[in-house]
């Protein structure tokens, strides 16, 4: 292997050591409980049935405690509310969808209009939430103000569910929050499954009600978007040991149409250098894979080519889930699939102008 070949691929992997060299938790708590306030948890639902049942006995201790927590019914076709409700929580349904909002976004507005905290936390359906996972997300709030955003730490439990490795990591990798350069960075955007704001701030930037947001594919995007322009900041974390979740468990299809969905509104908030340095990593695993083939290479230079990989990947990986070593091994089939979704993606987004979701066509032309 020629210098340059090898300067090359050494600098393609190091790559993904720049975008995540450190993905913070939230701290161990180091206030009183009675130190974070008064807050109220908005969790917008459609045909969310199955995930209510895992996330609402997660947040027993918020309920013992008295807390607010509003389930937002958004037109289910299922038992979501009769699910709700029995957990003793608040369920409102939203008015019809009004022109130019996303479902989410319309959701989440209307929970946040019946809260009463100072604070106000909006959790997804699908997360589960540990012991002392929300108080140890509400002292990051109180310690650091602004908006505060975490993503969960995802637990598959299917084959084929691994096959989420590569899309969990890109996500963090895009929003330029983990690098060296810590918080002298300003992210492009949040994680979508948890966001905390007092209403305040809410107020200020217009919330879900916001054009960055009311209309956005995601409103996690949307709402970085909109509390900069406020004049706050953004502080982002990963989940681990305090949020987590499963996304798609219900088969390939929805993992598709999720992760399709994701990268229709991600892909655009992206900086173009940042979306240089991904896509000079994502070439960086491919050449990896491609000289285990009929290359000018060796087999010796290939195979620790095709081991580096592995073995970032295999740390990586953890940092944001349960994903095996096997799936760092056989990262050609991960990677392969995300290709594909990501292509998709592109093709919808731009071409058509339109994904779906939830049964639901969201437009991605834009505003």
């Amino acid at each position: 292997m020629s210098s340059g070949r090898l300067s090359l691929e050494v600098l393609r992997w190091l790559v993904a050591w720049w975008l995540l060299w450190r993905i913070p938790r939230p701290s161990q708590r180091h206030s009183a409980p009675a130190a974070t306030g008064s807050y109220s948890i908005v969790v917008p639902a459609r045909n969310e049935e199955e995930n209510l049942a895992r996330l609402l006995p997660s947040l027993a201790g918020v309920l013992a405690r008295s807390a607010q927590v509003i389930v937002v019914d958004d037109h289910s076709a299922d038992g979501t509310a009769v699910v709700a409700r029995g957990f003793g929580v608040t369920v409102v349904s939203p008015p019809p969808l009004p022109e130019g909002w996303t479902g989410k976004a319309w959701a989440c507005a209307t929970g946040a209009s019946v809260a009463t905290g100072d604070r106000i936390v909006f959790l997804d359906a699908d997360v589960v939430v540990e012991d002392d996972g929300i108080d140890r997300v509400l002292d990051e709030h109180a310690r650091l103000g602004g908006l505060v955003s975490v993503q969960p730490w995802h637990r598959p439990e299917r084959p084929y569910e691994q096959l989420s490795a590569f899309f969990n990591l890109v996500a963090p990798m895009s929003v330029d929050a983990f690098t060296p350069l810590g918080r002298r960075r300003r992210p492009t955007g949040a994680f979508g499954p948890c966001l905390v704001l007092d209403r305040d701030l809410y107020r200020r930037c217009g919330g879900h009600g916001a054009p960055e947001v009311k209309g956005a594919v995601l409103d996690d995007v949307g709402m970085a978007r909109a509390v900069h322009r406020a004049g706050a900041s953004v502080h982002l974390f990963g989940g681990a040991g305090a949020l987590r979740f499963r996304m798609y468990p219900n088969g390939l299809a929805q993992l598709i149409e999720g992760w399709t969905k994701n990268f229709a509104g991600g892909a655009a908030g992206t900086r173009p250098l940042t979306l240089l340095l991904v896509l000079a990593w994502i070439s960086g695993l491919i050449s990896a894979a491609y000289a285990l083939g009929p290359t000018d290479l060796s087999l010796a230079p290939a195979a620790a080519i095709y081991a580096a990989y592995v073995a970032q990947l295999s740390i990586l990986f953890r940092r944001v889930g349960r994903f095996g070593v096997l799936t760092a091994v056989l990262f050609p089939i991960p990677l392969a699939f995300f290709l594909v979704v990501f292509l998709r993606s592109m093709l919808l987004t731009f071409v058509r102008r339109e994904v779906q979701w939830r049964g639901r066509a969201i437009s991605t032309r834009p505003r």
